[in-house]
């Protein structure tokens, strides 16, 4: 079938989109599939040694100490491995491999076979026509594990504020591969908070020397309303799109259950993606759409 004939949402779907920034679509991946990209992504962990393969950068939305870190900003045509904040004490992990980390990426979707299928089925390009996006292109993705006890905050903040286009084109796919739930830290967001002028953009300082590092332009001072945020739990195979003005949050998992979730962002090839954005790709390595 021509992915132009093939309709994933209905009218209802596409109102409440339009209305919340935000849809929640239970059932879309079958759990065999969630099942078979974690048994995946514990096999690659098992092939990294964390001691002598490459950093032990961690990752922190609250700290942002990894903004200016390489092995972060280098990440847009690799992937990469990312610590938990608690993980890491002395120089070395203080827990095994699989249970330290936060986060892979940053392009799965185009060098891992497994994350290319997972990330180019159908039904995904026909979501991404549904969602308004005319020449969609996979810019980001990441495997993320909010392991339990140690699980990170990640802070309230929209992703068009990290990966600016003009027009604002971003859109988040959100894949739950374990139960999101209120214990182990499940999204949040401000139901018609996409219609919010954006806060802060996260930017390079200068694109053409990145070891200059980042900044955070500060648009509005204003905070996001955090008391309109709503929990968005979401069970194993469930897809959560998210508008890339849209408020979201996640608090960190104390439980003893871990959350893994698996995050593209997709963006519009008819809008301007900035050079000065931190994430950034060669020449020679153009993002592709769906084909």
């Amino acid at each position: 079938m021509d992915l132009v004939d093939l309709s994933i949402l209905g009218p209802d779907q596409l109102r409440d989109w339009e209305r919340d920034g935000f849809l929640v679509l239970p059932g879309f991946v079958p759990s065999e599939r969630c099942e078979a990209l974690k048994a995946h992504v514990n096999s690659m962990l098992a092939g990294i040694d964390p001691d002598t393969d490459g950093s032990l950068t961690v990752f922190s939305t609250t700290e942002q100490s990894h903004a200016s870190d390489e092995w972060f900003l280098g990440s847009g045509d690799t992937v990469r491995w990312f610590f938990e904040d608690g993980a890491v004490v002395d120089g070395r992990l203080s827990r095994p491999m699989p249970l330290a980390v936060n986060k892979i990426g940053h392009a799965m979707h185009d060098l891992d076979p497994t994350f290319d299928t997972f990330s180019r089925a159908p039904e995904l390009a026909a979501l991404a026509a549904d969602l308004g996006l005319a020449d969609p292109r996979l810019l980001q993705s990441m495997y993320i594990f909010k392991q339990p006890g140690i699980g990170g905050e990640v802070i309230c903040h929209c992703d068009h504020t990290f990966l600016w286009t003009e027009p604002q084109s971003v859109i988040g796919l959100w894949f739950a591969i374990e139960d999101a739930t209120l214990a182990n830290g499940c999204m949040w967001a401000v139901p018609g908070g996409h219609q919010i002028p954006v806060k802060t953009r996260f930017r390079l300082v200068d694109p053409s020397d990145r070891n200059r590092g980042t900044v955070t332009d500060v648009l509005d001072d204003t905070p996001y309303p955090v008391a309109d945020l709503v929990p968005l739990e979401a069970a194993a195979g469930t897809l959560i799109a998210l508008h890339g003005t849209l408020p979201h949050w996640s608090a960190a998992n104390t439980s003893d259950r871990s959350r893994h979730a698996y995050t593209m962002h997709l963006i519009d090839g008819t809008a301007d993606y900035l050079a000065d954005n931190w994430l950034q790709r060669g020449a020679d390595f153009p993002l592709r759409g769906f084909n």
